[in-house]
């Protein structure tokens, strides 16, 4: 089917010494002599007396024609010479033919004449005109004249016609264009031999063949080409890690493409870094093909695949300072363990393994060794297992000298000096470099210097193993803001994303300023992406500011189902538009029914009401609640205002009114909630104090979330009551992905005159988000009621603490496991007594789904009482925030 090399380039051979020999032989005995050109311009053109023909020289060379050296007597101007005296120049250079001429240059039209003649004999003179327009086309002018020369020199054919033939697939058009032989060219072989390599390198031919026809006009040269088959059906054996259909999706080869060897092979290079990437390094991949009728094959793809194959030996070459174990910690690729059949480890994963090399080199440059290499890890594959190693060149430590700041200096020395982290660090350490040029940087960036450049000048002393640093400081100049341009907001209104920003035009530059806004504006959720472009502006010291926003979907419709247990079973659904006419108000709807609570909700938010950073809102709501001992059922409003005093600090005022039945009443039901039964009515005003950094608010890995609230009851109605909540909350990143999270908690409770102070409104703990491990409202205050039973109360003050450690066990997925301490109680007074704290321990799992926030948590108390049990309590909810 296929033609080998040799049978290609055989035939190659045969056809140039065939069917070309005749000419070839021709041209090898001609001999020419060309004299210099005669050149008639305005301009300057002399050189091209000799550039002509030097250039025809060349041509001819190349078809086979000997140029014979011009004598003295030949560099005159031929074009005022006889004929007869040009032979005779010709006779005694020993030439046969001899070429001159002229070109002339008129305004932008340029004109070549060119003549030949043959030194014997009475052959009139070969006379050839061609004429263009402007210089560039001269060298075509050249070659146009010199191809009519040649065919008169070697007795050469012009191509006539070209032909393809036995192509039924692949269009002639497609063939064409990589062929450099045209009609109208001269016969030349080493072009026909290279348009036959050009055919080949297409790569849907198995053989290309090449013949003429002589015509009075020429040659017609005919390629006929043999197609390769096409592929009919594509077929594995062996394969069971990766079914058939994965397996043609990494293939680039169809069914019905051209059949060709080389694109085969690369697809089995694709096919094994499939099954190497996971960690079947032994696999084998070979092929077959099958010829079928009608030009077509099929290929087989035989795959052995071997055992999967782990890493089970990583080892480190060279490291002094540094044990392997500290190494290893740094690292991501690590060694097979006992539960690498459930996680990843002992995998090989090459561009891991390329960043793990960097990681051992941040290791030793932000430790001193200024000059420590790190080669790139050697991979051995054994049989069963995987060795790698690194290889590690530490060099001498080095301490820091001297440091200084130098250049342009906006305040004094001593201010920048002292915040230079690099003086704290007992060696050098080039991450502290990098970290103090930032620094510098957002200290001149906020002055207004947007160009300013921090140059870390070191002067290493290998005697004394000290590094000195001066940061050589460039200010440049002052820049403002221009004009900032907003684009992409197809529905937000300009305004709205403008009273994010917190730079103005014609304003000083800040950089602190430009990543608040941005930080604003993600915030917000109302967009896909958010895009600050900073482009110079119509002088140095100004600058453009173009924000361009991708809008996304800001309404949503959920309907959803959870358990949690406080609520038990539940169904909710809720509409919500956080971005209602495009002007940033925020409108929810929501209903929640459950086995234990109903609750309906409708609120209104303007985020910033008046144009100003006022948020205001208002809202209706219905809840009903089924306690242990009574039922309650609430219905009331709010309206509040909240405002920011300081970075992620807000200040709010909220006025709530609510009328509360209480029914149901069991007989065990303290005397307190006894006396509520019927209705109650609330009218209450409270003060809050909010502090909020998270950087989200489920799984959060960093940030602050803090607040105070007093809340006064007895603006009408007859409940009447102060009550204060504080609260703290730290997210630290302890290390890498391990997060830690304390937080604590107080308040208490006051009646006021001879008013009613409800049950519900004191305090209980216990349940998932409070003290985990408890029942809901489990810790309370334990009391005796006017007919003898025993009952329960809450408490008049309560403390509550909470320690949790985070890490993700799938942080592609956001499941995260957490282990955690609670300690807490209530109190019967305002006095919070610390030495008396119930407490439980435990673990869980958090995953934010596509459902919403699920968490499984098993809390341990930690002193249970003669009631109560140490055995874990397993507690469940989804669909409902944290």
């Amino acid at each position: 089917m296929r033609r080998n090399t040799f049978l290609f380039s055989l035939f190659v051979l045969v056809f140039v010494s065939g069917l070309f020999v005749p000419a070839t032989r021709a041209a090898t005995s001609v001999q020419v002599l060309i004299l210099p050109f005669s050149i008639h311009a305005e301009q300057d053109l002399s050189y091209l007396k000799t550039e002509i023909p030097d250039h025809i020289r060349v041509y001819l060379e190349q078809s086979g024609a000997m140029v014979v050296d011009q004598t003295p007597g030949a560099m005159v101007d031929a074009t005022a010479l006889s004929v007869s005296a040009i032979r005779q120049m010709g006779l005694q250079t020993g030439a046969r033919y001899i070429i001159w001429g002229s070109m002339t240059r008129i305004g932008n039209g340029i004109s070549l004449d060119i003549r030949m003649v043959e030194t014997t004999g009475d052959d009139p003179v070969m006379a050839i005109f061609e004429a263009g327009s402007g210089m560039e086309s001269l060298r075509h002018l050249i070659n146009e004249s010199v191809r009519k020369l040649s065919r008169r020199l070697f007795s050469q054919e012009l191509v006539a016609g070209i032909r393809i033939t036995g192509n039924q697939r692949i269009e002639t058009d497609a063939i064409e264009r990589v062929l450099r032989v045209k009609v109208g060219d001269l016969l030349r072989a080493d072009d026909i031999a290279n348009d036959v390599k050009n055919i080949h390198k297409i790569g849907y031919f198995d053989d290309v063949q090449v013949t003429s026809q002589d015509t009075p006009e020429g040659e017609i040269i005919t390629f006929q080409v043999t197609e390769k088959p096409t592929i009919r059906r594509i077929s594995f054996s062996g394969n069971q890690v990766f079914d058939t259909e994965k397996l043609r999706e990494n293939l680039s080869i169809k069914t019905g493409s051209i059949l060709n060897v080389f694109t085969i092979k690369s697809n089995i290079d694709q096919l094994e870094s499939l099954y190497k990437d996971k960690n079947y390094h032994n696999v084998s991949i070979t092929y077959a093909v099958t010829e079928q009728d009608n030009n077509q094959a099929d290929i087989k793809f035989s795959i052995e695949e071997g055992d999967k194959v782990k890493i089970t030996q990583i080892t480190f070459q060279g490291n002094q300072t540094f044990t392997d174990k500290e190494l290893l910690k740094l690292i991501k690729t690590s060694e097979r363990g006992f539960w690498s059949w459930l996680t990843s480890s002992g995998e090989l994963n090459r561009e891991d393994l390329n960043q793990d090399a960097g990681r051992i080199m941040a290791k030793y440059h932000t430790s001193g060794f200024i000059y420590a290499k790190v080669a790139d890890p050697v991979v051995t594959f054994l049989e069963n297992s995987i060795h790698v190693a690194f290889k590690i060149e530490e060099g001498e430590r080095f301490r820091v000298g001297q440091i200084d700041v130098d250049g342009d200096l906006i305040v004094s020395r001593d201010i920048l000096m002292a915040g230079l982290s690099i003086a704290k660090e007992p060696y050098f350490n080039r991450e502290q470099v990098r970290q103090d040029i930032v620094l510098l940087t957002d200290i001149y960036a906020d002055a207004g210097y947007a160009y300013v450049s921090i140059n870390p000048v070191t002067k290493e002393h290998p005697d004394t193993h000290l590094v000195d640093i001066t940061y050589s400081i460039d200010k440049g100049e002052q820049v403002f803001f221009e004009d900032i341009e907003i684009v992409g907001n197809t529905r937000t209104r300009d305004n709205v994303i403008r009273r994010e920003l917190r730079i103005y035009e014609q304003h000083l530059y800040s950089g602190s300023r430009l990543k608040r806004s941005v930080r604003n504006l993600n915030r917000l959720d109302y967009f896909e992406d958010v895009k600050v472009d900073t482009p110079k502006g119509s002088a140095d010291n100004l600058m453009k500011v173009k924000v361009e926003v991708k809008e996304k979907p800001t309404g949503a419709f959920t309907f959803g189902a959870g358990y949690s247990t406080e609520d038990k079973m539940f169904f909710a659904g809720s509409i919500a538009q956080r971005n209602l006419f495009g002007k940033g108000l925020i409108l929810r709807l929501g209903g929640q029914i459950g086995a234990s609570s109903d609750l309906y909700n409708v609120s209104l938010t303007d985020p910033w009401l008046f144009d100003i950073p006022l948020s205001g809102s208002a809202g209706l709501y219905r809840q009903k609640r089924e306690y242990d001992t009574y039922d309650r059922t609430s219905r009331g409003g709010s309206v509040s205002l909240s405002y920011p005093i300081w970075d992620y600090t807000r200040a709010s005022v909220t006025y709530r009114f609510d009328v509360t039945d209480v029914d149901d009443v069991d007989y065990d039901a303290s005397d307190n909630i006894k006396s509520l039964t019927g209705n109650t009515t609330t009218s209450s005003i409270t003060l809050g104090l909010a502090y909020d950094s998270r950087d989200k608010t489920f799984n959060t890995t960093s940030g602050q979330n803090h607040r105070i609230a007093y809340t006064y009851a007895g603006v009408g109605g007859n409940v009447e009551y102060n009550k204060v909540i504080a609260e703290l909350g730290w997210y630290i990143p302890v290390y890498k992905d391990l997060v830690s999270f304390i937080h604590g908690e107080t308040g208490f409770i006051q009646k006021n005159g001879g008013e009613i102070l409800p049950d519900y409104e004191k305090f209980y703990l216990g349940g998932m988000n409070s003290i985990r491990g408890f029942d809901f409202q489990d810790i309370h205050i334990p009391t005796v009621n006017s007919e003898g039973y025993p009952s329960e109360e809450g408490g008049l003050s309560y403390a509550q603490f909470n320690f949790e450690l985070t890490y993700p066990i799938v942080k592609d997925l956001g499941i995260v496991g957490v282990i955690f301490y609670d300690t807490g109680n209530v109190y019967e007074d305002k006095t919070v007594d610390l030495t008396d704290l119930r407490q439980s321990a435990g673990y869980g799992i958090r995953w934010y789904s596509p459902v919403g926030p699920i968490r499984i948590e098993a809390g341990h108390i930690l002193d249970p009482k003669d009631d109560e049990s140490s055995s874990p309590k397993w507690e469940f909810s989804m669909g409902t925030a944290f």
